[in-house]
């Protein structure tokens, strides 16, 4: 089966803006786009009649989608306007996507079309990998020489999904991979008989690190032999060294593990401050994956 990239689109400048991008990349890989603009019915005195209301979200969907169409006169592009809950009816979508494209508002915060709880149930509890574009992002962003940047942690399997994304993202760009490894000193107590002797063999925490990014990316060196990759090893949180390394990125990849509360779903630490403070589009990959 062949999964669409979907966008979500409400009007909004940020939602235009992932729009755009999700139209490019479907180019890229070859794949429709399919454009949905979630609505709900406004239940009011003074509110018009519920078949107005649609009326009106199918209008400005489309109004939003005929640039795209005009632009790319090749891609298949699909609308659907459902009425629904936008969080729940966006999961569910994502679901059925190769990724899912939504708009992000401003340094310092995910808000506009992720309202409040939406965008964070939506990120932590989609089973595809998530995209947020900011309302500047331009084509321009994706030329060529702009590295696509990824964080690794844990094991060669343990962040496979994010390392994966930003790969086959990488090859149907043309654009270098920076794979980002951060450690810090662990506790005394955190040591064990075992853990020194990998560490002494390695000759110590800094070429340990090393050798565990090097072994989790030689399977993707391998897959995707055109794609140049760099290796960077940093010191620091993960959230920290990804954003510092992250000013001349097209893109950057972190992956996630879904927290879950009594009330929400909730995305860990690196991915909501990478999320917060990306100066570029953000992919968010969910699996067992880079968090702290």
């Amino acid at each position: 089966m062949t999964r669409p990239i979907t966008a979500g689109v409400d009007g909004t400048p940020e939602s235009l803006a992932a729009l755009d991008w999700a139209a490019r990349e479907a180019v890229r890989r070859g794949l429709p786009l399919r454009v949905l603009h979630v609505w709900r019915h406004v239940e009011a005195p003074s509110a018009p009649d519920p078949i107005v209301q649609r009326g009106w979200a199918e209008t400005a969907a489309a109004e939003a989608v005929r640039p795209v169409t005009e632009r790319h006169p090749g891609l298949h592009i699909s609308l659907d306007v459902p009425e629904g809950v936008p969080a729940e009816t966006l999961t569910k979508a994502a679901a059925d996507a190769e990724l899912l494209v939504l708009g992000s508002r401003g340094h310092g915060g995910v808000v506009g079309f992720l309202l409040g709880s939406v965008g964070g149930r939506v990120v932590a509890e989609a089973s595809r990998p998530v995209v947020l574009v900011r309302a500047g992002d331009k084509a321009a962003s994706e030329a060529a020489g702009r590295e696509i940047v990824v964080g690794q942690d844990g094991s060669p399997e343990d962040s496979a999904a994010a390392l994966g994304f930003a790969f086959e993202t990488a090859a149907a760009r043309g654009a270098t991979v920076r794979v980002v490894r951060a450690w810090t000193l662990p506790p005394v107590f955190a040591y064990s008989p075992a853990s020194l002797k990998l560490l002494d063999d390695a000759g110590g925490l800094e070429p340990y690190e090393r050798k565990a990014l090097a072994e989790a990316v030689h399977p993707w060196r391998e897959r995707y032999p055109d794609v140049l990759v760099s290796e960077h090893v940093e010191m620091g949180s993960a959230g920290q060294v990804l954003l510092s390394v992250s000013g001349g990125a097209q893109l950057v990849v972190v992956g996630r593990r879904p927290h879950h509360t009594a009330v929400t779903a909730r995305i860990g630490s690196v991915a909501h401050g990478v999320l917060h403070h990306a100066p570029c589009p953000v992919a968010v990959v969910p699996g067992v994956t880079s968090e702290g």
